[in-house]
């Protein structure tokens, strides 16, 4: 949930400066953590505390026909918005096509995707050249096998991240939700522009996790809690659907995003484009909740349109109030 008014954060780094004693030398250009030196090990998290002055609940959504053809044209009177069976009032609508985005790429490195690899580096170097507007974006770079390394962090430079994609090898396991975890708590949630901006994580594996000491609804409600909207890119080329493929499908959904899902490799190219579209073709819409919600929970939304039944509304499925 991203908030009108001030955001106030204050980190306790007594059990990061701990784990950084014992972390080994990181590959140069890199930052490399452990499952347990990311935002602390579960049970024993790093405390993240949070002081929010809440007015608003923001809710970033696409609207597309039943072909996925970007749907452009509506207004805030053609939108309802339920929170929990309770219809609010929509305070703010637009159309957000320019809002700076803060993207975090996540590539699985794990022994699984070994022989896909070269053609995913060069299809993420194609998108984030595409994509990352210099003077507004800002695009960080995490790889994951059965850790988690920090590849770069949010820049706009696109030499360091280009360098950063094509310095990845492949090995070892996959910590799918240790990565989600760490991108949206210690990075993307930290990171506060003044203006109004857009986070987007992009995920590119098979979703098939082996290692992670986070749990999948732990890592979801970690990228809720950040405002993020997942993407997602599969890896898996077998024609069936695999059980990785539905946690791809379940992260993005209650995120309002989407998954995509290339049969051949070659076609990572069409995926990368089609998240680049979306990114560009999104409405926003503000409301204040009555009642106000501080109670640290879960809160189901919905937007609905009014009269509009041919077409489809991607958003996410709900927020997390703060807690006072």
């Amino acid at each position: 949930m991203r908030l009108r008014k001030s955001l106030v954060l204050a980190l306790i780094a007594t059990g990061i400066l701990l784990a950084q004693k014992n972390q080994k030398k990181p590959v140069e250009g890199q930052q490399s953590m452990s499952t347990q030196q990311i935002a602390g090990a579960p049970g024993q998290e790093v405390e993240t505390r949070i002081t929010l002055d809440v007015t608003r609940v923001n809710v970033l959504f696409t609207v597309t026909d039943k072909k996925g053809r970007f749907i452009t044209d509506l207004g805030k009177d053609d939108f309802d918005i339920v929170e929990n069976k309770k219809q609010q009032t929509i305070q703010e609508f637009t159309a957000e096509s320019d809002l700076p985005l803060r993207l975090a790429v996540l590539v699985d490195t794990s022994n699984s995707i070994r022989t896909e690899f070269k053609f995913e580096q060069e299809a993420a170097i194609r998108f984030m050249q595409s994509v990352l507007r210099p003077n507004a974006d800002r695009m960080m770079l995490v790889g994951f096998d059965s850790t988690v390394a920090l590849i770069s962090d949010l820049t706009n430079d696109m030499r360091a991240l280009e360098k950063g994609i094509r310095s990845m090898r492949p090995g070892g396991g996959t910590s799918v939700y240790d990565a989600i975890y760490f991108a949206a708590k210690d990075k993307l949630m930290l990171d506060q522009p003044r203006d109004k901006f857009r986070r987007a994580l992009i995920l590119i594996s098979d979703g098939d996790d082996t290692e992670s000491r986070y749990t999948r609804d732990q890592a979801l409600e970690m990228a809720q809690k950040a405002d993020v909207v997942i993407y997602a890119i599969s890896t898996n080329t077998k024609r069936d659907d695999q059980d990785g493929d539905k946690v791809l499908k379940y992260l993005t959904e209650e995120t309002g995003g989407q998954a995509f899902f290339p049969f051949k490799v070659e076609d990572l190219d069409q995926s990368f484009e089609n998240i680049a579209n979306e990114l560009r073709h999104q409405y926003n819409i503000f409301y204040r909740p009555e009642p106000l919600k501080t109670d640290g929970l879960y809160h189901p939304v919905q937007v609905r349109t009014k009269s509009r039944k041919d077409v489809v509304v991607r958003a996410r499925k709900g927020y997390y109030a703060p807690k006072f």
